[in-house]
C-alpha cells in the first residue's frame, strides 16, 4: 500500500507541470506565419542568457549579469558571452542551421515559450533533401542551478544511416565597426552610422533597431579546448578590459548509440565536438548539451566550470529540468490573476516572465534598462529604481532588494561625480554601469546628465524599500546612507529665490527629454521634495538628526502650477510648452504610484486631460513608459472602463510577436524594456488597486477599479512586513469593486 502510494505520490509531481502548461495565459506559440517577423525572446536566469531563434538551434548571442567591455574610447557595453546553445545537424543534403527558413522544408513548425516553466520547445518534421527527420528541441537556463543551462536535441529520422552533428561553442568576433561613443557628439555618431552603411531610422520588426548603436561588446577567448572521448569542450575568456569569465560543455549521447567518429575540432571562431553517428529509421535519439558559465565575482573557471558540466550530465537532463522547473513554479506563487480577460492576463504573464527571468537574490547587481541584452549598452537607469523596483517589491521583495543594494555598494562613485558637478553628497548618474557604478552615459546624450531626478527616484526606491521589509537593521546600514546623500544633494543643488520666498532647481532635463535644459520641472521638483521629506523621516527613525534645511527647502519647493487653468505645469512656464517629443506632457508621471503628488480631484483631472490633450497635438510614436501610466490615471479618477481601454491600448503595436517583447515605442522597436513591463504590471498592482506603499502600511488610497467584464483582480502572495496576503478587487452585489485582504 505504501509503495502504491508513494508512486501516485510521484505520479502526481510529474504531471503537475504538464496540467499547468495546458493554461494558454503562461503560452506563447510561434508558427511558420512568424519566420518573415519573429522578433527574438530570451531564455534568463538573472546571471546570464540566451537569445532565441526561429529553428530552436542556431547559433544566439547570450550576456552576463554585470559583464561589460570597456574598449577605449566607447562606453561600457555587455560583452557578448560565447555561443553556447547551438546545435546542427546533417542528414545527407545539407545543414539544418545553413537551411532557409520555408514552410515546406520546417513543416508542422511551432515554437513555443512555456513562462511557466521558462522552457522553449521548437518542434517541426525537417524535410530536405528527400530525407525527413522529426525534430523537437528543448531549451532552459535554469533557475535552480544559476551556472548551468542544457539544450536537448532529439530527432526521429523517416529514413536509415549515417548523420553529421555538430554541437559547437561560438567565439564571437569583435563587433565592427565600433564608434567612439564616449566623445562622439549626435551629429558626428549619425555621421559615422551613415557612413558605415547603417542608419538609425526605424526598422520593420525583425530587423533591430539602433544596433549601430547598441551593438555587443567582445569577448576575447584566451585558451579553449576539448575531449573528444570524453565528450566536453572548456574555454576561459576575458571581455574586453574588463572581467575574466569561464564556460565549459559536456554532451550526452542516447544510450545504445552506434558512434562512427567524435572529434574536436578548433577555429579562430568556433570550438566544436563533431559526430557522425548511425540512426535507424523511425528511431526516437536526444542529445543534450550541458552547459555551465561563470565570470569573476560569480563561480570559477574552465576547470571548475567543466566540472559543472560534467555533473549536470550526470544528473541527467530530466533531474535538472524538475529542479528548474519546480524553482519556477514557486515563483510563480506570487502571481498576479486577472479573471475576464485573457488577453490581458497574457500580457501579464508574459511582462512578469520578463522580470523574473532578469533578477537575481542575496546580490548587488541592478537591472539593465533592456534586460541581459545589449540595447541600451546594459546600463542601469532610473527604471531600475522607479519601474522594476515597485513592480517587484510586493510579490518578489527579495528579487528587488539587489536594486537598492546596488545603491548602496555604488555610493563612492555617486559621491565622486557630485564633487565633478560642484554639489554635495550623492549625485548617481543617468545611466550607470551595472557593475562599477560610474557614469557612462553617451557624449551624444550628455545633456541628459541633467535629468537629475534619478536621484530622487534612488531615495525613493530605498524608502519603499523600508517600508514594505520593516528592516531597521537594513535601513540603518544600506538605506539610510543612500537616503542621507541623496538629501544633501538636493540641498546643494537648489537655488533659493528670495523675491518669492522658494526654491528652485533650474537647468534640468524634463523626464520628456526634448525639453533639456528647463527651470523647475514639476516631476523632478516634486520627486525631490518627497525625497527631502523622507530624509527628515528616516533620519528620526535611525536616531540621526535631519539638517533643519531639508524641511525647510521641502516645505517651500516651487512646483509650477498655473492658478487659472487649475492644473500642474510641466515645468515653468517661461519655457515655450511647443516642442513635438515622444510624451507630449509628462503630467501623468506626477500620479506615478512612486511619487503620487498630492493634489485635489479637479487638478488630478485637468492634469490628465492636458496630458491627452498634449499627447494627441504635440506627440510623436509616444513612449510606452508614460502610456502605461494612462490607465493608473484614470483608476486614481475612478474610471474603471477608461482604465481598461488603456490596459488594451498597450497591448497593441508595442508587444512583438511571439513572444510578447515590449518595445519602447511602436515604431522603435529596440526592444526588451523592463521599464514598460514593470509599468503594465504596475497599472494593475497600484492603479486598479488604489494601493500605495506608505507610513501606515499598504493601504489603498483610493477606491478600486475594475474594467467592464472583469470578475476580478487577485494579486497572489504579496509580501509585506512578514506576512502574506491574498489581495483581490472583487464585485460586491451591487457590481461595485471592492477590496477584499486575506492573511495566508
Amino acid at each position: 500500500m505504501k509503495s502504491r502510494l508513494a508512486c501516485l505520490a510521484l505520479a502526481t509531481l510529474f504531471a503537475a507541470p504538464a496540467m499547468a502548461a495546458t493554461d494558454p495565459s503562461f503560452l506563447l506559440t510561434g508558427t511558420s506565419a512568424n519566420f518573415g517577423s519573429y522578433f527574438p525572446s530570451y531564455l534568463a536566469n538573472g546571471y546570464f542568457s540566451v537569445m532565441t531563434s526561429p529553428r530552436g538551434t542556431e547559433p544566439n548571442r547570450g550576456y552576463m549579469v554585470a559583464f561589460m567591455d570597456y574598449a577605449r574610447g566607447d562606453i561600457a557595453r555587455p560583452a557578448a558571452i560565447p555561443g553556447w546553445n547551438e546545435v546542427d545537424y546533417n542528414p545527407g543534403g545539407g545543414w539544418l542551421n545553413a537551411t532557409r527558413l520555408d514552410a515546406k522544408i520546417f513543416a508542422g513548425y511551432a515554437q513555443t515559450l512555456d513562462m511557466r516553466d521558462a522552457t522553449l520547445t521548437t518542434r517541426y518534421d525537417f524535410d530536405y533533401a528527400n530525407k525527413s527527420t522529426g525534430v523537437e528541441v528543448q531549451s532552459f537556463v535554469s533557475q535552480a542551478d544559476p551556472h548551468l543551462a542544457a539544450v536537448r536535441f532529439t530527432v526521429t529520422p523517416k529514413f536509415g544511416g549515417d548523420v553529421q552533428l555538430s554541437f559547437p561553442i561560438r567565439l564571437w568576433s569583435a563587433h565592427q565597426p565600433r564608434f567612439p561613443i564616449g566623445s562622439m557628439s549626435g551629429d558626428q555618431m549619425i555621421a559615422a552610422v551613415i557612413a558605415s552603411g547603417q542608419t538609425l531610422d526605424n526598422k520593420p520588426v525583425p530587423t533591430p533597431d539602433r544596433a549601430a548603436v547598441w551593438y555587443p561588446g567582445y569577448t576575447q577567448v584566451l585558451s579553449n579546448d576539448g575531449d573528444a572521448k570524453a565528450l566536453t569542450l572548456w574555454l576561459d575568456g576575458r571581455a574586453e578590459q574588463g572581467l575574466a569569465m569561464a564556460g565549459a560543455a559536456a554532451l550526452e549521447l542516447p544510450p545504445g548509440i552506434a558512434v562512427k567518429s567524435a572529434t574536436v575540432s578548433k577555429s579562430p571562431y568556433k570550438l566544436s565536438l563533431d559526430l557522425v553517428v548511425h540512426l535507424e529509421r523511425g528511431k526516437r535519439y536526444s542529445f543534450t548539451k550541458y552547459v555551465a558559465l561563470s565570470r569573476e565575482g560569480w563561480g570559477g573557471d574552465a576547470k571548475a566550470d567543466l566540472a559543472l558540466a560534467t555533473q549536470a550530465r550526470a544528473a541527467g537532463f530530466d533531474r535538472l529540468l524538475a529542479r528548474h522547473r519546480d524553482a519556477w513554479h514557486r515563483l510563480w506563487q506570487s502571481d498576479i490573476v486577472v479573471d475576464g480577460d485573457p488577453q490581458v492576463q497574457k500580457a501579464v504573464h508574459s511582462d512578469l516572465y520578463y522580470l523574473l527571468s532578469n533578477t537575481t537574490t542575496g546580490t548587488a547587481w541592478p537591472m539593465g534598462a533592456c534586460a541581459l541584452t545589449p540595447n541600451y549598452a546594459g546600463h542601469a537607469f532610473w527604471d531600475s529604481d522607479s519601474w522594476v523596483f515597485p513592480a517587484l517589491l510586493l510579490l518578489h521583495p527579495e528579487r528587488a532588494k539587489p536594486i537598492v543594494m546596488f545603491r548602496h555598494r555604488t555610493m563612492q562613485p555617486a559621491q565622486e561625480r557630485a564633487k565633478q558637478y560642484g554639489a554635495k553628497g550623492l549625485m548617481y548618474p543617468w545611466e550607470a554601469d551595472p557593475q562599477t557604478g560610474i557614469d557612462n552615459t553617451p557624449h551624444f546624450a550628455y545633456d541628459v546628465y541633467r535629468e537629475i531626478h534619478v536621484n530622487a527616484d534612488v531615495a525613493i526606491a530605498q524608502w519603499q524599500y523600508w517600508l514594505a521589509s520593516g528592516d531597521m537593521d537594513w535601513l540603518k546600514q544600506y538605506g539610510w546612507p543612500v537616503i542621507q546623500g541623496v538629501a544633501e544633494f538636493w540641498a546643494s543643488r537648489v537655488t533659493y529665490d528670495k523675491a518669492h520666498d522658494r526654491y528652485e532647481i533650474l537647468h534640468v532635463t524634463s523626464p520628456d527629454e526634448a525639453y533639456n535644459d528647463v527651470p523647475n520641472d514639476a516631476f523632478t521638483n516634486a520627486a525631490a521634495q518627497k525625497a527631502l521629506r523622507i530624509a527628515v523621516e528616516a533620519a528620526k527613525l535611525v536616531g540621526a538628526t535631519p539638517d533643519p534645511q531639508w524641511s525647510r527647502i521641502a516645505d517651500r519647493m516651487y512646483i509650477p502650477f498655473d492658478g487659472a487653468a487649475q492644473r500642474h505645469y510641466d515645468f515653468d512656464p517661461s519655457v515655450p510648452h511647443d516642442k513635438i517629443t515622444w510624451m507630449g506632457s509628462s503630467l501623468a508621471w506626477l500620479m506615478y504610484p512612486n511619487l503620487d503628488l498630492p493634489m485635489s480631484d479637479v487638478v488630478r483631472r485637468n492634469d490628465f486631460d492636458f496630458q491627452l490633450h498634449e499627447l494627441k497635438t504635440h506627440g510623436d510614436d509616444p513612449n510606452e513608459m508614460m502610456m502605461v501610466m494612462l490607465a493608473v490615471g484614470e483608476s486614481e479618477l475612478g474610471d474603471g472602463k477608461a482604465a481598461g481601454d488603456w490596459l488594451q491600448r498597450n497591448l497593441v503595436g508595442f508587444l512583438k510577436p511571439p513572444f510578447n517583447v515590449r518595445t519602447e515605442t511602436v515604431a522603435n522597436n529596440a526592444g526588451y524594456i523592463l521599464a514598460t513591463s514593470a509599468g503594465y504590471l504596475q497599472s494593475l498592482l497600484y492603479g486598479l488597486t488604489g494601493l500605495r506603499i506608505d507610513g501606515k502600511g499598504l493601504d489603498p488610497a483610493y477606491a478600486p477599479v475594475l474594467p467592464p467584464g472583469w470578475k476580478s483582480l487577485t494579486l497572489k502572495g504579496v509580501s509585506f512586513r512578514g506576512k502574506r496576503y491574498d489581495i483581490s478587487v472583487q464585485r460586491d452585489a451591487a457590481g461595485r469593486a471592492k477590496l477584499v485582504r486575506h492573511e495566508l
